[in-house]
């Protein structure tokens, strides 16, 4: 008697289609980040059924599950976690040129929200008005960064681009024109023994108890601009923390610390009762233009360029920071 094989059975399983539909890459980006299909589905102002039809379209595209769904979770394939890790730079850097493609077709317009810390001044205002007088279709906010917190701002997407002080070691965020490098002063109460004095040496600073930002800037930023020990290796007490440069400025003017300031940040904050003493021996303060590497823009370019043309440079200085 002649044998016969198992029944043949039918399969469900994932075919490859062809094509490239950038929606469905969209969609899998912002599930793979949500892990919920609501909220990827208000995200992309779709419906959730639509996110499913996305994601089953890119799976049949790939040929295999991306995503695994039950009742209680969603979360990724092994596989899934491999596409999301090589998509996701490839996916920003076609965004980013098409773009650069937009806005070199229609020019600059929009808006740019520019991030300072401190105080905006003459030197800033110099290159915005450079920029809206090339760019008059784009328009700018100026919004004022925390001073306890540079870069976070950048990193969420509040500000495009920032005029922070440096030093910046960030490694998602991209480092532009340097400039404006300032001698830096103490600033104290009227009542502290070395507000009289015309001058000091870094070494003083380890008789004043310094005013420091506190988190969440880096560590090293922080020490760069409340400093915890003299050139020659003295301690330096420390003082309160503070979140803006307003609360450091009140603290100072009670006594409670001194603060180191740029001269001319001193001289637009001079005040009755705190008095800015000048400091040798202490690296320069210097300014720089930072932006998010992954969201440079035709705009963030442009100002930019204004920066460079505007500000008085401090490339000496840029190679140290």
């Amino acid at each position: 008697m002649s044998g016969s094989g198992p029944p043949a059975t039918t399969t469900t399983a994932l075919r490859p289609a062809p094509g490239l539909e950038l929606r469905e890459l969209e969609c899998f980006l912002a599930l793979s980040e949500e892990l919920h299909f609501g909220r990827t589905a208000e995200r992309l102002y779709v419906s959730q059924s639509r996110v499913s039809q996305l994601l089953r379209a890119l799976e049949s595209r790939i040929g295999a599950r991306l995503v695994d769904r039950t009742s209680r979770r969603v979360r990724l394939t092994p596989l899934g976690e491999e596409f999301r890790t090589s998509l996701r730079p490839a996916y920003d850097a076609l965004r980013a040129t098409v773009e650069r493609a937009r806005s070199a077709a229609r020019g600059i317009e929009g808006r740019l929200t520019i991030g300072f810390q401190g105080t905006a001044d003459d030197r800033i205002m110099r290159a915005i008005d450079a920029f809206h007088r090339r760019h008059p279709a784009c328009a700018t906010q100026i919004v004022e960064i925390p001073l306890c917190d540079p870069f976070g701002a950048l990193r969420s997407g509040a500000v495009d681009i920032a005029v922070t002080l440096l030093p910046m070691t960030e490694p998602d965020l991209t480092l532009g024109p340097v400039f404006s490098a300032q001698q830096q002063t103490l600033a104290v109460s009227v009542r502290h023994p070395l507000a009289a004095r015309p001058t000091i040496t870094a070494e003083d600073l380890a008789g004043v108890a310094l005013i420091s930002p506190g988190g969440p800037a880096p560590a090293y930023w922080r020490a760069a601009h409340a400093p915890t020990a003299t050139p020659q290796g003295r301690p330096i007490p420390a003082g309160p923390k503070v979140s803006t440069l307003q609360e450091g400025l009140t603290l100072t003017a009670a006594d409670r610390g001194g603060m180191l300031l740029c001269r001319p940040t001193a001289e637009y904050h001079g005040r009755r009762d705190i008095a800015f003493v000048p400091v040798t021996g202490l690296p320069d303060s210097v300014l720089g233009l930072v932006h998010h590497t992954e969201r440079e823009t035709a705009r963030v370019r442009a100002f930019r360029t204004a920066v460079t043309e505007t500000a008085e440079p401090a490339e000496d200085v840029a190679k140290a920071s």
